[in-house]
């Protein structure tokens, strides 16, 4: 009878061991004070490494045992939120900027002084001082306005809030110009699977912002999102895909699509990874959106590790130093915690801590693996090593060790995006900003194999156009990507990299023969050359020739592909929706630019295109594309009717 008091007593507990901590699941949705929606903000269980991203909509789903009572709440711009659970699964939460913003910022420049309200925390004010671009200084909590007479004399070049002004860097775009076919029948240029620019684009258009320029860039607008490719189907690393039609914002000209499509492998069969994240922990660095968020984004990819896999971690800020040794993968815990440890503080000696990472990659160096440093940093790089020339050649001199570069920026306010795309180009490697932890989650989770795992690098294209059916091209985008026709059989010259799964998209702008056309300006007759005669061919009824040329990730031969392009001369309504969506954000970039080429675009145009072209957006990014649409066009709007004093 005892034994079956016991059995009983026994089995009891046990039950209750295992139904009592079996977990539930929270939902909820995330608003500011105004009731408007806060998307992507971070929602942690307190003491915990559990956290899920709210979506582009601000809702939440989280899965946590019986013993969190506790969830955590953190966006940037945002002060952090607890909420304290009850029997309830569905919570709605609400989160509070910082008190103290400023109700206007004023500059003084060689044009005088100018006056712009703040809007959530920034100034809508934007110029140039000193070669810089401004975007407003975003106080702290205890700095109080000041009221400026219309007529007060400013005497220092300054901000008039000194405590964290914008040095955020930008470099000049000179947009693509149309060019004769006569002149310049070739038109070579690198790849670029950077995605940078769109996710810093979205961070200022959320900050309620227009972006400037140079922050645009239209190939890395296209090429953030994921085009339906066919998979290649011989032992090439990617096939090769053509579309063209009638050009949607002028209606003389004709669009043409290039994409390739990466060879996707699975997880399982793909190389071994040797992984060093080199982490800017200075001062600079003491932001949510910076060393918080870079933590949050690196435990992402330690999730993906497997047991063939190992990282090391590499530090710097007044000096670097090595504060994890080669690990394997299937210690994610013992990585996890030092990812944890880690703390800002100090100055920038960013040159220091790339030497050492790379030190500890070539250390542990994985034949026929994948090799790679991955530098997380906001690029404010102020001690040591850290003019561009200086950097260029560091890099440049390592890229020939095997040791690939994945540039992750983080951060606002003194954000280096010129000396990140430096860093990116000459290292074989990717630029990427994460400006929130869902972005993280697309390009360590959604992209994995993309983004670490290159299949063909110093993928370069050159196109050869047909003067009987164009009189005149443009390339729109990849202005930073150009090279010299004669670099396209030059093996030594450098090029960008294809990742396993990634697409790379290009979109030229054709002036077809036969046409008047105030985009293609003329010269004077030249005096000592000959006119050359109408090419007789069997090539006539081909538009272009695409060549295309790569190696492999270890090779130094490059392989050469063709292929010619003819019009179908197909209906832009029948087109795929990866010409539509990729015709509709190069428009977006155009007006984003303000372009010379944008034609008849607008804001409601590119947003019907778009959601013409809405298929396969499992992720959500074409639907957040239109919403940031919506935004931009919103504040087109109030920018044209705002007059600043």
């Amino acid at each position: 009878m005892k034994k079956m008091l016991f059995a009983g007593i026994l089995a009891a507990l046990l039950s209750f061991a295992f139904t009592s901590n079996t977990g539930r699941t929270i939902t909820g949705k995330i608003r500011d004070q105004n009731g408007d929606p806060v998307p992507f903000a971070t929602v942690t269980a307190k003491g915990t490494h559990n956290s899920v991203a709210a979506d582009a909509n601000a809702n939440f789903t989280i899965t946590v045992d019986d013993k969190t009572i506790i969830l955590k709440v953190t966006a940037v711009g945002f002060e952090p939120e607890e909420v304290q659970l009850t029997n309830a699964t569905h919570y709605d939460v609400t989160m509070a900027k910082p008190p103290g913003t400023m109700s206007e910022v004023v500059v003084t420049t060689g044009l005088g002084i100018q006056r712009a309200p703040l809007a959530n925390g920034y100034s809508t004010l934007q110029g140039k001082i000193a070669g810089v671009y401004i975007r407003g200084a975003k106080t702290n909590q205890s700095a109080a306005p000041r009221v400026v007479a219309d007529d007060e004399e400013e005497t220092d070049n300054s901000w008039r809030y000194n405590d964290s002004f914008n040095t955020e860097g930008y470099d000049h775009i000179t947009e693509n110009p149309f060019l004769k076919t006569n002149d310049n029948p070739l038109s070579t240029f690198s790849i670029d699977v950077d995605a940078a620019s769109y996710a810093n684009v979205r961070r200022f258009i959320n900050d309620n912002e227009l972006p400037p320029a140079g922050a645009v860039r239209i190939e890395e607008l296209i090429n953030y999102f994921t085009y339906n490719y066919p998979q290649p189907q011989n032992d090439d690393p990617f096939s090769i895909n053509t579309e063209i039609s009638n050009c949607p914002w002028n209606a003389q000209h004709k669009l043409v699509l290039i994409g390739l499509q990466g060879k996707k492998i699975s997880t399982q069969n793909l190389p071994a990874s040797n992984l060093v994240f080199l982490i800017d922990v200075s001062g600079s660095m003491n932001e949510p959106d910076k060393l918080p968020l870079v933590k949050s984004s690196l435990k992402l990819l330690v999730d993906q590790l497997r047991p063939q896999d190992k990282v090391a971690m590499v530090v710097y800020a007044g000096q670097a130093g090595l504060v994890l040794p080669s690990t394997g993968g299937d210690e994610k815990m013992k990585i996890k915690d030092a990812i944890d440890a880690l703390d800002a503080g100090g100055s920038t000696a960013g040159g220091q801590g790339i030497k050492l990472a790379y030190d500890v990659a070539k250390k542990n160096f994985i034949k026929d693996g994948n090799n790679r440093v991955i530098l997380c940093t906001d690029g404010d790089f102020n001690i040591g090593v850290s003019s561009e020339d200086e950097l260029q050649t560091l890099i440049g001199d390592e890229r020939t060790s095997g040791v690939f570069l994945s540039v992750l920026g983080f951060g606002t306010g003194n954000y280096q995006d010129a000396k990140m795309q430096l860093l990116a180009d000459k290292g074989n490697g990717n630029h990427n900003y994460i400006d929130n932890i869902n972005e993280a989650k697309k390009v360590f989770v959604n992209e994995f194999g993309g983004t670490l795992f290159t299949i063909a690098k110093d993928v370069k294209l050159q196109i050869e156009f047909n003067p009987d059916k164009v009189q005149g091209y443009r390339l729109i985008g990849y202005e930073n990507r150009l090279l010299n026709k004669e670099d396209f059989n030059d093996d030594k010259k450098d090029a960008g990299e294809l990742g396993s799964g990634h697409t790379v998209t290009a979109l030229y702008e054709l002036i077809p023969t036969g046409i008047k056309d105030t985009m293609l300006k003329n010269v004077d007759a030249l005096r000592y050359q000959k006119t050359k005669p109408a090419s007789k061919n069997n090539f006539n009824d081909e538009v272009m020739n695409i060549k295309l040329r790569y190696k492999k990730p270890d090779g130094n031969k490059s392989t050469l592909i063709e292929q010619p392009l003819k019009d179908g001369n197909i209906a832009f309504s029948s087109t795929s929706g990866n010409f539509r969506f990729a015709a509709s954000v190069a428009a977006f970039g155009m007006l984003l630019r303000n372009s010379q080429y944008k034609g008849k675009a607008d804001f409601q145009s590119v947003e019907q295109t778009a959601k013409s072209a809405m298929a396969n957006d499992e992720e959500g990014y074409r639907k957040e594309f239109v919403a940031l649409v919506q935004k931009a066009s919103s504040l087109s709007e109030k920018q044209k009717e705002t007059v600043v004093k």
